[in-house]
């Protein structure tokens, strides 16, 4: 499959990326993680893993379904958030649930489709890459200890909710 921008509208193209809040179910906290102040977006400020879709990816997973003429891939974003979790923290993830979307121009001016999702950790020690600087496990009370990306209080808070109920797990 070859894939190309030549027949793209220059002004519909954006980036797409995917953000994933860890919960830890034994430890009932969330994965915070401060950005090296080296980075364009948010500098110094903690977030959560995420990353975004390339090219490759489609390049190098399986076409799941033809759709008629269109090549599909099913799960990518799913696979997605699982790669970023593991690249950024070292940690295995699964149990992707949809949490919410922003979309915002990026300080270079570079247009991003942001979709959040809150996941539970399954295996692994945190390692953190040096796009990092550090890291931290919290919960409810220890949200204001942090200079946090607005938005992520509240992604945790739902993070929290969502595999705190027993019937989620």
């Amino acid at each position: 499959m070859r894939i190309s921008l030549e027949k793209a509208k220059k002004n519909k193209l954006f980036y797409f990326v995917v953000t994933s809040v860890i919960y830890h179910p034994r430890k009932k906290k969330c994965l915070i993680l401060q950005r090296s102040k080296k980075e364009v977006t948010h500098p110094g400020l903690w977030g959560v893993t995420g990353g975004k879709l390339e090219w490759s990816d489609l390049e190098n997973n399986p076409i799941t379904r033809m759709n008629h003429d269109v090549p599909n891939w099913e799960g990518l974003v799913e696979k997605l958030i699982e790669r970023e979790a593991k690249e950024e923290s070292g940690l295995e993830v699964v149990d992707s649930r949809y949490l919410e979307s922003v979309v915002f121009v990026r300080p270079d001016n570079v247009p991003v489709v942001c979709m959040k999702f809150a996941v539970r950790y399954k295996k692994g020690r945190v390692v953190i890459p040096p796009e990092f600087d550090d890291y931290a496990w919290v919960d409810k009370k220890d949200l204001k200890k942090y200079d946090l990306i607005k938005g992520i209080e509240r992604e945790i808070l739902k993070t929290i909710q969502i595999f705190s109920t027993p019937s989620s797990l």
